[in-house]
């Protein structure tokens, strides 16, 4: 405020100037008189801000006393900031009509002007006047307004991409943290529930002999360590860079270890393949492995022996089904349902389906996930 308040103490001073040193048209009036008109549109200045179309009004009642006592050239230039500034800091359609309304009157006026002295040199001198006091600020307005609409709205879209980002970044590491969840569920449920079926079974019968119980503890041991090599695995893919790697990546055709475990372990697990063994791209593969690893989980942890696993090879897809009776125990380990989801999702991220539930006086699940066929192995 104080900066404006500055200006138009200068405005008024400088045109205080030209009026004596004679920039006017004289009529016979004192100075004094046009002083009046040049300080109303000098208090227009002051409202420019807070009030732009009052800025321009109490300016046209100022310039429009000075066009009868003069008119002097200090009003008519001060009357310029003032149609710059209604242009600039009113409302943007009150911006546009500005902008015909003076360019009218100025080729308006130059007309009648022109007719009126029948002359055309009359015409072009005072369309270009007028031009300049009237259409050139309101023009220099309209364009800085445009620039600055045009800068506003690149803000706030690139605010609006930020956000978007952000958005896209926290939906990755969600999207990252459930994969490791259920990496980490997956991997680790099969190994451990099978050590703590065995320990339990250990520390439940006091007749083992010790051949019997350094077997258990042979298999607890060797869950253990490959449990532990897994994790390993694991944490050595979450560290490098690029896609899975080929030799750590789990296969489907490697399912026969799964089965030996789940046998280790007490679960008697029958294995059958139809069709030919081949390499599956890889998030097949994995999804496959893992789907197979939970479900041998699963009927370790809640059901009884035995366990069928069949898997079928076609050319377009891959079916993996498990079933195993239904367990009659009471020590069952407990369970949060968590292998049944993760094994589904696994399923739906790679465009297959998966079904579980009772079946045959036992449980069933079974997964379909498509696989273009690739040279067989």
């Amino acid at each position: 405020m104080n900066r404006v308040a500055l200006g138009a103490g200068l405005a008024f001073l400088v045109g205080l100037a030209l009026i004596e040193s004679g920039a006017r048209i004289d009529r016979g009036v004192p100075d004094w008189v046009l002083a009046i008109p040049l300080a109303i549109t000098c208090l227009a200045v002051l409202l420019r801000y807070r009030s732009p179309l009052g800025s321009l009004g109490l300016g046209t009642v100022g310039v429009v006393l000075d066009l009868f006592v003069g008119p002097s050239l200090g009003t008519v230039l001060v009357y310029t900031d003032n149609l710059y500034a209604a242009a600039l800091y009113g409302p943007a359609r009150f911006s546009r009509w500005l902008l015909v309304i003076t360019t009218v009157a100025a080729v308006g006026t130059g007309a009648v002007t022109g007719f009126l002295w029948a002359d055309w040199r009359a015409l072009a001198l005072t369309v270009v006047q007028l031009g300049l006091i009237l259409v050139t600020p309101v023009t220099t307005a309209h364009i800085l307004r445009q620039h600055r609409d045009q800068a506003a709205a690149e803000r706030a879209r690139a605010e609006q991409v930020a956000r978007l980002a952000e958005l896209d970044r926290q939906a990755a590491i969600t999207s990252e943290r459930t994969r490791m969840a259920r990496e980490l569920h997956d991997m680790i449920a099969n190994h451990f529930s099978a050590i703590a079926i065995q320990s339990t079974a250990v520390l439940s019968r006091k007749d083992l002999d010790a051949a019997t119980v350094r077997t258990i503890m042979e298999s607890v041991r060797e869950n253990s360590v490959q449990g532990l090599a897994e994790m390993r695995s694991m944490i050595g893919l979450l560290r490098q860079e690029g896609d899975e790697g080929e030799a750590l990546r789990p296969r489907l055709r490697d399912a026969e270890g799964l089965v030996e475990r789940s046998r280790q372990s007490g679960l008697a697990t029958e294995l059958s393949v139809d069709g030919p063994a081949r390499d599956l791209p890889a998030p097949i593969d994995l999804a496959a492995y893992r789907i197979l690893q939970e479900a041998l989980t699963n009927a370790l942890k809640h059901g009884d022996s035995p366990a069928r696993v069949h898997l079928v090879y076609e050319p377009d897809q891959v079916s993996i089904t498990v079933d195993n009776a239904a367990s009659s125990r009471d020590d069952r380990l407990p369970g949060a349902g968590a292998g049944l989801v993760g094994m589904k999702e696994r399923a739906g991220l790679v465009g297959g389906t998966f079904e579980a539930g009772p079946h045959a006086d036992g449980w069933r699940v079974s997964a379909t996930l498509p696989a273009p066929g690739r040279e067989a192995t």
